[in-house]
């Protein structure tokens, strides 16, 4: 009678079996054809049957042999499927995980990204705090960063996780009914526009491209935002113009509620990056979610660079 500790016995069997020749099976397990073959003879003499029809060219199974490795290879199978789905759920199960995303990657990366992370790792905490000012995130006790690329600290190692962002200039139906478009970036020095405060507290000058020429505008306006969201709800309601990430308007601009202007100035500006400590290693449940942030559909990553307008 058999028992556990003849597991790898059986192992050989099926790969003698698979191969229909000891000499492969034995290549494949580093080990020589004679202690191979002891191997089967000895699983036979205690099974007291005969699995397998040696002759001097070939080996092949028994009815009986054929029948065991149907079994043994089932079995294999199930037991595979399971270290499969052990380590696709559970590994990473100790402990959490905190992030610092800058607020516009929420709805970008973040919100898309959540649903298959809790379905895929439901035993894996993960904290993320949405905060546009800088901080630095190995003091604060976070794993990792979510920031644009062009902002991470040099001492940091930055993965992106999108290609570079278009940026543009929106303004309701509305604005443009009662104050015209601006035909060039100068030209916004006389509209109404949503300054934009940055994360590091200062004012931020609009930034324009159009082959190789650039223009910064410090744009004229009394309202003042570090909040996109905010932003777009007064570029929606048709204050004033406002200046973000195309994809994050995309919503406003697909139903007709804001319209782009200045489309051929539109810069494209660096990726959203992911970053953490080089002193550190990343935790389990970080690259997780970077794995599930890039394999998001690509569609979505077309539409970021979207020329519409």
């Amino acid at each position: 009678m058999l028992s556990r500790n003849h597991l790898p016995d059986l192992s050989v069997f099926l790969l003698i079996v698979q191969h229909r020749s000891f000499r492969k099976a034995a290549d494949q397990l580093g080990v020589t054809v004679s202690a191979v073959s002891h191997r089967m003879k000895a699983l036979e003499d205690r099974l007291g049957v005969r699995l397998l029809n040696r002759t001097s060219r070939s080996v092949a199974p028994t009815a009986a042999g054929e029948a065991l490795a149907q079994k043994i290879a089932a079995g294999l199978e199930v037991i595979d499927s399971g270290l499969a789905e052990l380590q696709d759920r559970f590994r990473g199960i100790a402990g959490s995980v905190r992030i610092n995303v800058l607020r516009d990657a929420v709805p970008l990366l973040l919100a898309p990204a959540l649903p298959l992370f809790v379905e895929r790792y439901p035993n894996i905490e993960l904290e993320v705090a949405s905060d546009d000012h800088f901080v630095d995130v190995t003091a604060e006790g976070f794993d990792a960063g979510l920031r644009y690329a062009g902002s991470i600290p040099e001492d940091m190692i930055a993965m992106p996780l999108t290609p570079p962002l278009r940026w543009v200039t929106v303004g309701a139906p509305s604005y443009f009914a009662r104050h015209g478009r601006p035909a060039v970036p100068e030209d916004l020095t006389g509209h109404r526009c949503t300054r934009l405060r940055t994360g590091r507290g200062q004012i931020y000058r609009w930034e324009f491209e159009r082959g190789a020429e650039t223009r910064e505008i410090d744009v004229p306006g009394s309202v003042v935002s570090g909040s996109t969201d905010f932003a777009l709800a007064a570029a929606v309601s048709g204050t004033c113009l406002t200046y973000c990430l195309e994809a994050l308007a995309r919503p406003y601009l697909d139903t007709g509620r804001l319209e782009i202007t200045l489309a051929e100035w539109a810069p494209l500006g660096p990726p959203l990056a992911l970053y953490y400590s080089s002193r550190r290693q990343l935790p389990f449940g970080i690259s997780a979610l970077i794995d599930i942030i890039r394999s998001l559909p690509e569609q979505r990553f077309l539409e970021l660079n979207s020329t519409k307008h």
